[in-house]
């Protein structure tokens, strides 16, 4: 057996713009959307808000995931920030962790007008589509933020280069 130094699952033809933008960092949000019919979450850090009348959330998400259907088919969706206790839960619903039943089994939830809100994000908003663009490999997203809740965000969950840390 042979010990290397360099990370085992190293890229061998690294993407420069991949890591361009792995330097940047953010918050860590959990998009949730869905009713009755079905839900949907991923994990997103590629976000921006747009103050204005409406104020607007814009966002970058995998057009092939789950949220991206039924964010289309619901056209509303819950936007929570996450902290750093969170860190399983957006491994989870990022789907680069197990989650046996489920990643809504990984938090407790509860029904809003726009979708599933986990119920330990204190800083969330309500959210409407209101555009859909192919952007790249992603979906850019345009939501108006019909409803914005800021509660105590003591030790929030940044990621950057790959790693999550505190955001204090």
């Amino acid at each position: 057996m042979t010990i290397h130094s360099e990370h085992p699952f190293l890229d061998p033809e690294p993407d420069p713009v991949r890591r361009w933008r792995g330097r940047l960092g953010g918050a860590v949000s959990l998009w949730t959307s869905g009713d009755e019919e079905g839900r949907a979450g991923l994990t997103v850090t590629s976000l921006m808000v747009a103050n204005g009348e409406p104020a607007r959330v814009l966002a970058l998400l995998d057009p092939d995931s789950d949220l991206a259907d039924v964010l289309a088919r619901t056209g509303r969706a819950v936007v929570q920030l996450l902290g750093w206790a969170h860190r399983d839960l957006a491994d989870a619903f990022a789907g680069t962790a197990p989650a046996p039943g489920g990643p809504f089994r990984t938090g407790e939830f509860e029904a809003t007008g726009w979708g599933p809100r986990l119920v330990s994000a204190p800083t969330w908003a309500g959210v409407a589509l209101e555009t859909t663009a192919e952007v790249g490999w992603s979906s850019l997203v345009t939501c108006r933020i019909e409803h914005a809740e800021v509660g105590d965000d003591d030790v929030p969950l940044v990621h950057r280069r790959g790693r999550y840390s505190r955001g204090e």
